[in-house]
């Protein structure tokens, strides 16, 4: 594959797979049985504020990269589309998909999620772009530290869904299945997705890429 055509894969894979993760995103929220712990923070402020779950993607997006400041993470082009695109196709998977009450419905819409998440992962991650921002923290302290990644990732988590739980974000059996689930969902379709080419340098070699390696 020409060099240019090689960059073209990369850039729509990587515009899909944000797009994809955001939608991915509202249909857990929409599932209404528990979300990922960074989304529990992220319901948990747009209860307290009235903020849209969208908006508060890319602020909080915005505020952990200014975070990649002190430990010398430097952002690649997908970093900074992480931070602005996701926010936006999540706000539009809820506008699309209706909260769901009955339980058979809600498994349907958690997992469809789940499934969805993983390979928009493999997508992003696998166009070699950068990681994104809270990957990024979550190595940027592993490189500066020396913690093992998975006490980093860890740490980081359980502290931002206390946080989230306590502001009223929606802490449930789902989340405990997405800590589960998806390190070895990623696992499958990060190698499986990722796009052919040089070894990228140790600053720019995705989070989760590196969590399927060193956890």
């Amino acid at each position: 594959m020409s060099p240019a055509l090689l960059l073209t894969r990369r850039i729509v894979q990587l515009l899909v797979g944000l797009f994809a993760y955001g939608i991915a995103i509202a249909l857990m929220v929409q599932a209404g049985i528990g979300v990922a712990p960074w989304d529990v923070l992220t319901q948990g402020i747009s209860k307290q504020t009235g903020l849209d779950f969208g908006l508060l993607t890319n602020i909080i997006g915005v505020g952990v990269l200014l975070c990649w400041i002190p430990i010398r993470q430097r952002p690649g082009i997908g970093t900074v589309a992480n931070v602005l695109l996701i926010g936006p196709s999540a706000q539009l998977g809820l506008w699309l998909f209706p909260k769901q009450h009955l339980l058979g419905w809600q498994l349907l819409f958690f997992v469809v999620g789940l499934v969805v998440l993983a390979l928009a992962t493999g997508l992003y991650i696998g166009a070699r772009m950068g990681p994104g921002p809270r990957d990024g923290l979550m190595t940027g302290i592993h490189a500066r530290t020396g913690w093992r990644l998975w006490m980093v990732r860890t740490g980081i988590e359980v502290t931002v869904l206390l946080v989230g739980w306590a502001l009223g974000g929606n802490f449930g059996p789902g989340t405990i299945a997405f800590a589960l689930l998806i390190g070895p969902m990623v696992a499958v379709t990060i190698p499986w997705l990722r796009v052919p080419g040089g070894v990228a340098t140790p600053m720019a070699v995705p989070a989760d890429e590196v969590a399927t390696t060193q956890l």
